[in-house]
């Protein structure tokens, strides 16, 4: 059994329609669907997160990170916030 497992829920994650520690019985299908979110959490939701993928054994982790300032689009003057 393969399991993704989101390390943190953020806000955007809690109210997706993902779900957390998901099984599959194929290696293939876990990849696949760790990258489809992976893919959709960077692109599509709020930007204040990274979400990073990594794989260990039979879990696939999706860890949660702050976004640097460098990808926030901000210029740093302080009225981005």
């Amino acid at each position: 059994m393969f399991t993704i497992n989101i390390e943190k829920a953020c806000g955007c994650f809690k109210k997706s329609a993902f779900e957390n520690n998901q099984s599959f019985e194929s290696k293939d299908d876990a990849l696949i669907e760790a990258m489809a979110m992976v893919k959709t959490m960077n692109e599509e939701w709020c930007q204040k997160h990274e979400f990073l993928f990594s794989e260990d054994g039979e879990q696939f982790q999706i860890a949660v990170s702050p976004r640097s300032k460098a990808h926030s689009g901000c210029c740093g003057g302080g009225h981005c916030s």
